[in-house]
Formats: C-alpha cells, sequence, structure tokens
C-alpha cells in the first residue's frame, strides 16, 4: 500500500513510499483511510516536543475511512461501513490506565496518512450519515475533548463558556455549548475570525490584542462572576488570567501548552473560589461514541478550515506551525 512516512523530526521530513498492507486478525477490521486531520500532538510530535519510539512513522493520529475486510470474529460491523477511528485504540473506557495510554495512533501505531490500516473493531465508532469523511476525521480528539469539557461542568441553558483562541477544541465546544444553551465568550487576536465565531452562535467576542486583560472583561460581561467553564488552551500566559476569570465552583478545562506548559499561579483563587481544575487527554473509545452522538443529534456540522491532499503533508504541518492562521480543522482528503 502507499503511504506517507515521517522520518525525523522536522515539520518538512515527509516522504512518500510503498509498505505491505496490513491484514486484519481476530477481533480487528481492515480500514480504507479517506481522511485525516492534524492535531497539536502531531505537530509536537514532527517538532520534536513529544516523545516517539522511532523514525520513520505514520503520522497523524486522527482518521476517517471506509471498511474493506473484516477479521475473525467481528460481527458489529460490515464492510462498507464508514468508521472513525479512536487515537487510543486500547482506551475502551473509564479512567485512563498507563497500558492503555501507551499506544497511540501516529506515534507507536500507524497513523492516518496511509491507504490502509487495521485496528480492533471495538476502537471504531460509526460516521454520522450526513459528515463527510474530512468532517468526521475531526471528531476524535478535538471533538470528544470538547464534550468532555462541556460534560466536567455540567454546561446548560444559563451557563456562561469562556474559550481562548479559534482552534479546533474551542470551535467544537463553541458548537457544543451553544446547542446546550449556554452563553459563549470567545477570545482571539483576528477580528475575522471572532465574525466567524459569532456567525456560529458567540455571544461576546474578545480581541485579546486589542483587550489584553481579557479576563477582566469576563468579569464585566458576567457581572463580577465569571464563567462556569473556562476552556484552556493556551498554557504559561494565559493560565492566571484563565483562574481569574472562572466563576466561584467552575471548571476550568485545561488542554493545552502552546505557549509552554509551566504556569505560576496564586493557589488562594483556585482554594477560595473552590474551583475544580480539570486536565484532560482526549478520552476514551466510549467518550468519542459520546461526542459523536451528541454532534450528531444537534445536527453540529465541524469546521474545516482548509482541506490538504496527502502530499502536501510539510505544507499542512507549515501551515499548522505559523500559528493563528486557521479556523477550526486542518484536515487531509485522502486519495491514493
Amino acid at each position: 500500500m502507499k503511504a506517507i512516512e515521517l522520518t525525523a523530526a522536522k515539520l518538512d521530513a515527509f516522504r512518500a513510499t510503498t509498505i505491505a498492507t496490513p491484514e486484519p486478525q481476530r477481533g480487528e477490521v481492515l480500514i480504507r483511510q479517506r481522511a485525516a486531520s492534524l492535531n497539536f500532538v502531531d505537530m509536537a510530535v514532527a517538532s520534536g516536543n513529544y516523545r516517539v519510539p522511532g523514525f520513520p512513522l505514520i503520522p497523524v493520529a486522527d482518521g476517517a475511512g471506509e471498511i474493506v475486510a473484516l477479521g475473525e470474529g467481528v460481527t458489529d460491523f460490515a464492510v462498507g461501513d464508514r468508521v472513525v477511528a479512536h487515537a487510543k485504540p486500547r482506551w475502551i473506557g473509564g479512567p485512563p490506565r498507563p497500558n492503555e495510554m501507551t499506544q497511540m495512533r501516529g506515534i507507536s501505531l500507524p497513523g492516518s496518512l496511509a491507504e490502509y490500516v487495521a485496528l480492533p473493531a471495538n476502537s471504531l465508532v460509526p460516521v454520522p450519515a450526513r459528515l463527510s469523511f474530512e468532517a468526521a476525521s475531526t471528531l476524535p480528539i478535538a471533538g470528544t475533548t470538547a464534550w468532555n469539557a462541556v460534560r466536567a461542568a455540567d454546561v446548560g441553558p444559563g451557563s456562561v463558556v469562556v474559550l481562548l483562541g479559534t482552534g479546533g477544541v474551542s470551535i467544537f465546544t463553541l458548537q457544543l455549548a451553544k446547542a446546550a444553551g449556554a452563553t459563549v465568550i470567545i477570545t482571539s487576536s483576528s477580528d475575522e475570525k471572532l465574525g466567524r465565531a459569532k456567525a456560529l452562535g458567540a455571544d461576546h467576542l474578545i480581541n485579546y490584542r486589542a483587550t489584553p486583560d481579557w479576563d477582566g472583561k469576563v468579569l464585566e460581561l458576567t457581572g463580577g462572576l465569571g464563567a462556569d467553564l473556562v476552556v484552556e488552551t493556551a498554557g504559561t500566559a494565559t493560565f492566571a488570567r484563565a483562574v481569574n476569570a472562572t466563576a466561584p465552583g467552575g471548571t476550568l478545562f485545561t488542554i493545552g501548552f502552546v505557549t509552554g506548559a509551566e504556569a505560576t499561579v496564586d493557589l488562594l483563587p483556585i482554594i477560595i473560589k473552590a474551583l475544580k481544575v480539570v486536565g484532560n487527554n482526549t478520552g476514551s473509545v466510549s467518550d468519542l461514541r459520546a461526542a459523536v452522538r451528541a454532534i450528531a443529534a444537534a445536527r453540529i456540522d465541524p469546521v474545516v478550515d482548509k482541506v490538504f491532499s496527502q502530499e502536501q503533508a510539510a505544507e499542512a504541518y507549515a501551515h499548522m506551525s505559523a500559528g493563528g492562521q486557521h479556523f477550526g480543522k486542518l484536515a487531509f482528503s485522502l486519495e491514493w
């Protein structure tokens, strides 16, 4: 089969290759991969900021495709079914266990930039009929993370949600929070992106370049209370402000470190306001299944900003690494 390999920890170290097509073993299915989407973890691998067993590897954790063969004992799927593959196929449900977290697609397991992949059937979720393969490929990491954020804060009518930036998780959370009846405040350095977020239902827009003390603006918009949920995507540069912007009893859902992973923070506001600080490592197959069910029920269309071919892997990675250029997700359409 044809594949794209990442040969070193460099953003342009991609090569086209031909390797053996995998055979589905007992409990597995063979998937012809039709689309993939980029996440921060893929960038971390390619930039040397995420440890991998070795190179070359088939990159990109998230993907979607159609089943072309069944291994022995598989009864829940049929040839021709459209499926999305969980990035961590051993994490079926419950809290993460070390042995379930060590195996990840695009890192220790073959990723999505290949013609075929063999995966356990119990790690797959059917794709809603109305979604394209490109849209479906955004669901495993970004869609599941957003769903877990909304669920962690029990978001519903009357809730206030603050989102930092307009990347994939933020936009999914915007869509899910609005479907739940929440008020959403979103930040960006781009007025154009804020306008796009408004078109998706965002209630309040904050340009953090024009308003560096965006947390103060959140307090102003909420009568001094703050937000029930703040989805913290940036890390070092924004964490203290995110704490300030969270309401008493609220949830600070921390998922990113694009500005660094170390943060100095005053513990007193966390203690006094009884904040719930929640870390998140995507979620299990069960979480993905729940996220897909919610997205389908709310008729949410995942936002795919730009689509690349597999031959444009270096271009796609460069586009994402430039930072702040995309709105929602970047995807690959796989035509081998």
